[in-house]
């Protein structure tokens, strides 16, 4: 099975079917055990009805005792090694199954990672959701096929062997059976995976919109939308549901017919069989066998049309799968080097500059703004920001992130011991951790934690409070001491108090590095040494913070909390 640490490989993303092939490929020993261990049990289970024939021909005539027994147990023997055979082949397929499913997820979550901030830009987060929950999944039960699949075909073509020394008119039937069931089955499992595609990616909305609804919910209440919101998802849910029924009906035919037609089709072999013997063409020991080939064959030819139904399915997840995986990073053609001394900023899109050593500060009426500059200064999209007069783009991706951070106030919180979550991963002797949790203003967080640091906090810090969980993003963000932060709304969940403790240890603790915050708090902006306002995206007035307030009547009014609407020119 594949190592959790251990190279998953380059995957096939030319498509579905050759994403499937690769996931077989990277296991041809288990792979191919499977396919041996699975024929080599249905041919075992097909002799069964061969040596019952010659047991009842050859054994029950008086006076042949002996043949009979010798005969029985040969069936003992047989049946002890096709217990022993599907054991191992089921052992096989499980690993397989298991291999091809670990293999994707980590190709997902390293893929994932390698996307970083574009991924959200890219991919919903419910389509991530249902690939890592459903799709993997359902594309390694399909790898099945390697096993039973295989040994399908075989013990077919062995039993229709056996059926020709019998009688080739039985012969006829059997080989006739199986193309005429396909037939039957293939539209309705062609017009599976259309359902199922339509369905998985209606899911995939749904999901999203789950996450979107559950992280707004306070907001919604607040403004008194959680009832639209909620007819709203209530009609998705209702058409997904819908389309949940046109999956289920054309599944019910599939595996009707999968149930079904083997066993119509075992029936009329063994009438056919049956007539034979009557009219003295075969012996009873014949019939017998005739039937237990037929009813051999019931598993096979069933499994033909549950593997069809399984890899149309699987192909509809893969694609899915491979969609995912084609995603492309961002692109890092950077060759140029970064100033090796701190540096100015500048973006030219809005006019920002962002003085370097120095704490700056940009307020706007629109946050979307003032997000749109940190992103280009932070290299998180299309820029043309320049650094010390070098274009930001064309700077190493790595050289880039190891130097600016940017510290967005809703970045996630992983599980675990706090910790590990102020520290990120990062080895950090307790003092440092104790000064970034000092300057955050978060001690009374962790003395409220029953054991303090060590205390284990859930996934995106749900154990803490919204105010709780800005300071640890913010301790987070100081331990990492970049040369350069840019700390979007840094105390907009904080009260008074708190946020003007958070502003003077912030600029302490920064003194000297370059810090860029966004805000419209002015106990925030009074600390900060150079304030940049900008309206429509631009910069349209700078200097500190109580120079503004006296010279920018539409500044003014957004910090003093009373703007209207069209009340952001000067």
């Amino acid at each position: 099975m594949i190592d959790a640490y251990g190279d998953p490989g380059i995957p096939d993303t030319r498509g579905g079917w050759r994403y499937l092939w690769w996931l077989a490929l990277r296991q041809p020993g288990r792979s191919l055990a499977g396919a041996v261990f699975g024929s080599a049990w249905l041919v075992l289970m097909a002799a069964q009805p061969y040596l019952l024939s010659r047991a009842v021909d050859d054994g029950l005539v008086p006076g042949r005792l002996g043949v009979l027994a010798a005969w029985t147990g040969a069936m003992f023997v047989t049946g002890v090694g096709c217990a022993w055979l599907s054991i191992m082949r089921h052992r096989t397929m499980t690993r397989v199954r298991m291999d091809a499913n670990f293999r994707t997820v980590k190709l997902v979550v390293e893929h994932a990672a390698r996307l970083g901030a574009a991924l959200p830009r890219r991919v919903g987060a419910g389509e991530v959701v249902t690939v890592g929950v459903g799709d993997v999944q359902t594309l390694a039960q399909a790898l099945t096929v390697m096993g039973p699949g295989v040994g399908s075909v075989v013990v077919y073509s062995v039993v229709a062997a056996q059926l020709l020394t019998i009688s080739g008119s039985v012969a006829a039937v059997v080989l006739l059976g199986v193309p005429v069931i396909a037939l039957l089955t293939g539209p309705l499992t062609r017009r599976l995976q259309g359902t199922e595609t339509e369905y998985r990616e209606r899911q995939g909305i749904l999901t999203a919109r789950i996450g979107d609804l559950a992280g707004g919910l306070r907001v919604l209440g607040g403004l008194g939308g959680k009832s639209l919101f909620a007819d709203a998802f209530a009609k998705d849910s209702g058409r997904l549901r819908e389309q949940g029924y046109r999956v289920g009906a054309v599944t019910s035919w599939v595996q009707a017919l999968g149930l079904g037609l083997p066993t119509l089709f075992l029936a009329a072999v063994t009438w056919l069989a049956a007539r034979l013997a009557a009219e003295g063409a075969i012996t009873v020991g014949e019939l017998v066998s005739v039937y237990g080939y037929a009813a051999v064959l019931i598993g096979p030819v069933a499994f033909f049309v549950e593997m069809n139904y399984d890899l149309n399915r699987a192909v509809v997840a893969a694609r899915r799968v491979v969609a995912l995986l084609r995603l492309a990073p961002e692109p890092d053609d950077g060759t140029l080097t970064a100033p090796e001394h701190p540096a100015e900023l500048h973006d030219p899109a809005s006019g920002v500059r962002v003085a370097p050593g120095r704490l700056t500060a940009l307020v706007a009426a629109r946050s979307a703004d003032t997000a749109a500059v940190v992103d280009r200064l932070g290299r998180y999209g299309p820029t043309e920001a320049l650094w010390g007069g070098v274009r930001l783009d064309a700077v190493p991706l790595a050289e880039v992130r190891a130097r600016v951070l940017v510290a967005d106030n809703e970045a996630d919180l992983f599980a675990g011991p706090l910790l590990d979550t102020v520290s990120a991963g990062r080895e950090a002797d307790e003092a440092a951790v104790r000064r970034a949790v000092r300057a955050a203003v978060a001690e009374d967080v962790v003395r409220g934690l029953p054991e303090g640091l060590d205390t284990v906090v859930s996934g995106q810090g749900r154990s803490l409070s919204g105010g709780q969980r800005q300071r640890v993003r913010l301790a987070r963000a100081l331990l990492a001491d970049p040369e350069v932060l840019l700390a979007v709304e840094p105390t907009s969940a904080l009260d008074a108090h708190t946020e003007s403790a958070v502003a003077h240890r912030l600029r302490e603790a920064r003194e000297g590095r370059t810090t860029v915050v966004t805000s419209t708090s002015p106990l925030l902006l009074d600390v900060a040494d150079t304030v940049l306002f900008l309206v429509d995206g631009k910069v349209a007035a700078s200097g500190p913070h109580r120079l503004l307030l006296d010279r920018e009547k539409g500044y003014r009014a957004l910090v003093a909390r009373d703007l209207t609407d069209g009340e952001v020119s000067r």
